[in-house]
């Protein structure tokens, strides 16, 4: 297990570093509740996870008032078990999964905060969608469809390199896509940057960060943080 002390100093640090206007999602996938109480401690109320297995699990042992984003590929089947209580799935990369939310949501008489994942990097690795798939289904989303859900605004993740003008190239091209969908309805967020990368993500427009081993150090090789 991770100091406590390192995770602290982490913390602390790219609270400071980074604008007041970015939103940290700190995402806790393979760290157990205590670690991520520690950063809970110190004011920290938005955590990310990967699996809806892990979070279900983790869920009993920590706070109820800290706000869940769901950031891993997310599959239907999957949706039920988290839709009570969930803030927000960053990793919509369907049309089809977006109905599943909308009817688990309103089995609990709630909205789902989503946001459109959007396929920008040119590895072939990345879930999202295609640039053309996101435009129907955001049209369809202001046409009156997915009563309750609320397209809050779009993720992505850029190509896992060292060539900074590729990612920062990924970065501008979902931000401007996110500025021509605001121009239809205004989106709050652009979630893309990740702990590698975050910086570059900044400065290309992210409002929302998602980092993982940047604040409880190297654990796993999954993607998203």
């Amino acid at each position: 297990m991770q100091d406590t002390n390192y995770i602290k100093n982490n913390y602390t640090e790219i609270s400071a570093e980074l604008p007041a206007h970015v939103q940290l999602v700190a995402v806790s996938k393979t760290h157990p509740p205590e670690l991520i109480k520690v950063v809970y401690d110190l004011g920290q109320r938005i955590f990310g996870e990967n699996r809806v297995q892990e979070l279900t699990e983790k869920l009993p042992d920590l706070p109820q008032d800290i706000q869940w984003h769901l950031i891993g590929h997310l599959q239907t089947n999957k949706v039920k078990y988290i839709a009570e209580f969930i803030d927000t799935i960053q990793s919509v990369d369907s049309e089809k999964l977006l109905e599943e939310i909308d009817k688990q949501a309103a089995k609990f008489g709630r909205k789902i905060k989503v946001l459109l994942q959007l396929k920008i990097a040119e590895e072939d690795t990345k879930f999202g969608l295609e640039v053309q798939e996101a435009i129907l289904i955001f049209q369809r989303y202001i046409d009156g469809n997915f009563p309750n859900i609320e397209i809050t605004g779009l993720m992505g993740m850029a190509t896992f390199t060292e060539d900074k003008t590729l990612v920062r190239k990924e970065f501008m091209k979902l931000k401007d896509i996110f500025d021509k969908f605001s121009q239809k309805k205004k989106l709050e967020t652009l979630s893309m940057g990740m702990s590698d990368d975050f910086h570059t993500a900044v400065e290309c427009g992210a409002n929302s960060v998602r980092l993982g081993s940047a604040i409880f150090g190297k654990r796993s090789t999954d993607s998203n943080a």
